[in-house]
Protein backbone atom coordinates (compact mmCIF):
# COMPACT_ATOMS: atom_id res chain seq x y z
CA UNK A 1 0.00 0.00 0.00
CA UNK A 2 1.00 3.59 -0.77
CA UNK A 3 1.83 6.38 1.15
CA UNK A 4 -1.13 6.94 3.81
CA UNK A 5 -1.90 10.40 5.54
CA UNK A 6 -4.30 10.47 8.68
CA UNK A 7 -7.63 11.95 8.91
CA UNK A 8 -8.82 11.52 12.36
CA UNK A 9 -6.96 10.59 15.30
CA UNK A 10 -8.61 9.38 18.12
CA UNK A 11 -9.54 12.37 19.59
CA UNK A 12 -10.97 13.34 16.22
CA UNK A 13 -13.44 10.21 16.49
CA UNK A 14 -14.40 10.48 19.84
CA UNK A 15 -15.62 14.24 19.37
CA UNK A 16 -17.33 13.38 16.15
CA UNK A 17 -19.26 10.34 18.07
CA UNK A 18 -19.78 12.61 20.50
CA UNK A 19 -21.33 15.08 18.02
CA UNK A 20 -23.49 12.46 16.25
CA UNK A 21 -24.85 11.12 19.40
CA UNK A 22 -26.02 14.72 20.60
CA UNK A 23 -27.76 14.71 16.76
CA UNK A 24 -29.52 11.74 17.38
CA UNK A 25 -30.72 12.66 20.75
CA UNK A 26 -31.52 16.14 19.13
CA UNK A 27 -33.40 14.67 16.16
CA UNK A 28 -35.21 11.54 18.33
CA UNK A 29 -37.39 13.07 20.85
CA UNK A 30 -38.72 9.86 21.55
CA UNK A 31 -35.66 8.05 23.02
CA UNK A 32 -37.24 4.74 23.68
CA UNK A 33 -38.31 4.20 20.05
CA UNK A 34 -34.54 4.25 18.99
CA UNK A 35 -32.56 1.44 18.11
CA UNK A 36 -28.82 1.54 16.67
CA UNK A 37 -28.06 -1.18 14.33
CA UNK A 38 -23.99 -1.29 13.07
CA UNK A 39 -23.19 -2.66 9.80
CA UNK A 40 -21.22 -5.47 9.80
CA UNK A 41 -17.55 -4.99 9.93
CA UNK A 42 -17.20 -1.39 10.30
CA UNK A 43 -20.34 -0.09 12.41
CA UNK A 44 -20.38 -2.51 14.79
CA UNK A 45 -18.17 -1.20 17.33
CA UNK A 46 -19.34 2.27 16.03
CA UNK A 47 -23.10 1.72 16.94
CA UNK A 48 -21.37 0.04 20.23
CA UNK A 49 -19.50 3.57 21.24
CA UNK A 50 -23.02 5.63 19.78
CA UNK A 51 -25.03 3.30 22.26
CA UNK A 52 -22.80 4.12 25.62
CA UNK A 53 -23.07 7.84 24.46
CA UNK A 54 -26.74 8.10 23.89
CA UNK A 55 -27.32 6.14 27.30
CA UNK A 56 -25.36 8.84 28.86
CA UNK A 57 -27.35 11.78 27.27
CA UNK A 58 -30.72 10.15 27.63
CA UNK A 59 -30.01 8.04 30.68
CA UNK A 60 -31.05 4.93 29.46
CA UNK A 61 -29.45 2.65 27.33
CA UNK A 62 -30.85 2.13 23.31
CA UNK A 63 -30.90 -1.26 22.05
CA UNK A 64 -28.42 -2.04 19.79
CA UNK A 65 -27.60 -5.07 17.01
CA UNK A 66 -25.37 -5.90 14.28
CA UNK A 67 -26.21 -6.61 10.77
CA UNK A 68 -24.53 -8.63 8.17
CA UNK A 69 -25.32 -7.48 4.68
CA UNK A 70 -23.46 -9.89 2.25
CA UNK A 71 -26.45 -11.68 1.43
CA UNK A 72 -28.15 -8.59 0.16
CA UNK A 73 -25.67 -6.94 -1.73
CA UNK A 74 -26.26 -6.48 -5.67
CA UNK A 75 -22.65 -7.68 -6.65
CA UNK A 76 -23.01 -11.16 -4.92
CA UNK A 77 -22.40 -12.72 -8.27
CA UNK A 78 -19.45 -10.83 -8.80
CA UNK A 79 -17.84 -11.59 -5.00
CA UNK A 80 -16.81 -14.92 -5.12
CA UNK A 81 -16.65 -16.45 -1.62
CA UNK A 82 -18.57 -14.22 0.23
CA UNK A 83 -17.98 -14.51 3.86
CA UNK A 84 -20.97 -13.92 5.96
CA UNK A 85 -20.88 -12.49 9.75
CA UNK A 86 -23.78 -13.10 11.96
CA UNK A 87 -26.35 -10.82 12.48
CA UNK A 88 -27.83 -10.14 15.78
CA UNK A 89 -30.80 -7.65 16.49
CA UNK A 90 -32.18 -8.69 19.56
CA UNK A 91 -35.27 -6.04 19.51
CA UNK A 92 -37.95 -5.48 17.29
CA UNK A 93 -37.75 -3.41 14.69
CA UNK A 94 -41.38 -2.98 14.16
CA UNK A 95 -42.66 0.59 14.24
CA UNK A 96 -39.11 1.82 15.73
CA UNK A 97 -36.63 4.09 14.30
CA UNK A 98 -33.41 2.24 13.37
CA UNK A 99 -30.07 4.01 13.17
CA UNK A 100 -28.32 2.16 10.48
CA UNK A 101 -24.05 2.71 11.85
CA UNK A 102 -21.15 2.20 9.24
CA UNK A 103 -17.49 3.19 9.13
CA UNK A 104 -17.09 5.16 5.31
CA UNK A 105 -19.84 6.03 2.77
CA UNK A 106 -18.83 5.27 -0.50
CA UNK A 107 -20.85 4.15 -3.30
CA UNK A 108 -23.78 3.58 -1.53
CA UNK A 109 -24.40 0.22 -2.20
CA UNK A 110 -23.73 -1.50 1.31
CA UNK A 111 -26.32 1.20 2.78
CA UNK A 112 -28.73 -0.06 0.22
CA UNK A 113 -27.98 -3.90 1.42
CA UNK A 114 -28.75 -2.84 4.67
CA UNK A 115 -31.90 -0.95 4.05
CA UNK A 116 -33.23 -4.76 2.42
CA UNK A 117 -31.90 -6.47 5.02
CA UNK A 118 -33.55 -4.21 7.86
CA UNK A 119 -36.85 -4.90 6.20
CA UNK A 120 -36.59 -8.57 5.86
CA UNK A 121 -36.62 -7.90 10.27
CA UNK A 122 -39.62 -6.18 9.97
CA UNK A 123 -40.84 -2.44 9.26
CA UNK A 124 -39.52 -0.01 11.31
CA UNK A 125 -41.07 3.83 11.46
CA UNK A 126 -38.29 4.93 9.81
CA UNK A 127 -34.20 4.56 9.40
CA UNK A 128 -31.40 7.08 9.80
CA UNK A 129 -28.54 6.65 8.44
CA UNK A 130 -24.96 8.00 10.54
CA UNK A 131 -21.38 7.62 9.09
CA UNK A 132 -18.08 8.17 10.57
CA UNK A 133 -16.86 9.31 6.95
CA UNK A 134 -18.68 10.26 4.07
CA UNK A 135 -16.24 9.93 1.36
CA UNK A 136 -18.98 10.76 -1.73
CA UNK A 137 -18.80 8.94 -4.97
CA UNK A 138 -22.02 8.25 -4.56
CA UNK A 139 -23.77 5.80 -6.80
CA UNK A 140 -27.39 5.48 -5.23
CA UNK A 141 -29.67 8.41 -4.03
CA UNK A 142 -28.30 7.96 -0.64
CA UNK A 143 -27.66 10.78 1.69
CA UNK A 144 -26.24 10.11 5.45
CA UNK A 145 -28.52 11.73 8.13
CA UNK A 146 -25.36 11.91 10.74
CA UNK A 147 -21.81 11.94 9.33
CA UNK A 148 -18.69 12.79 11.57
CA UNK A 149 -16.40 14.18 8.98
CA UNK A 150 -16.50 14.79 5.13
CA UNK A 151 -13.67 13.62 3.26
CA UNK A 152 -14.05 14.10 -0.65
CA UNK A 153 -11.39 11.59 -2.00
CA UNK A 154 -10.55 10.44 -5.06
CA UNK A 155 -11.81 7.00 -6.72
CA UNK A 156 -8.22 5.60 -6.33
CA UNK A 157 -8.15 6.29 -2.65
CA UNK A 158 -8.89 4.27 0.13
CA UNK A 159 -10.19 4.83 3.36
CA UNK A 160 -9.13 2.87 6.15
CA UNK A 161 -10.85 3.05 9.81
CA UNK A 162 -8.95 1.31 13.00
CA UNK A 163 -10.22 1.20 16.08
CA UNK A 164 -9.41 0.19 19.81
CA UNK A 165 -11.81 -2.89 19.32
CA UNK A 166 -10.27 -4.42 15.94
CA UNK A 167 -6.74 -4.07 17.76
CA UNK A 168 -5.77 -0.92 15.95
CA UNK A 169 -5.04 2.61 17.69
CA UNK A 170 -8.19 4.84 16.78
CA UNK A 171 -7.53 6.51 13.47
CA UNK A 172 -8.79 7.52 10.17
CA UNK A 173 -6.40 6.85 7.38
CA UNK A 174 -6.26 7.76 3.44
CA UNK A 175 -4.31 5.99 1.13
CA UNK A 176 -3.96 5.40 -2.34
CA UNK A 177 -4.13 2.38 -4.18
CA UNK A 178 -1.47 1.39 -6.40
CA UNK A 179 -2.78 1.00 -9.97
CA UNK A 180 -2.11 -2.78 -9.72
CA UNK A 181 -4.85 -3.72 -7.26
Amino acid sequence: MADARLLLDAGAIQRSLTRIAHEIAEANANSTDVGLIGIQRGGVHLAGRLTKLLGSIWGHNAPAGVLDVSMHRDDIGQRGIVSVQPTEVPFDVEGKTIVLVDDVLFNGRTVRAALDAVHHLGRPRRIQLAVLVDRGHRELPIKPDYVGKNIPTAVDERIEVFLNETGGNDSVMLQAVPSNE
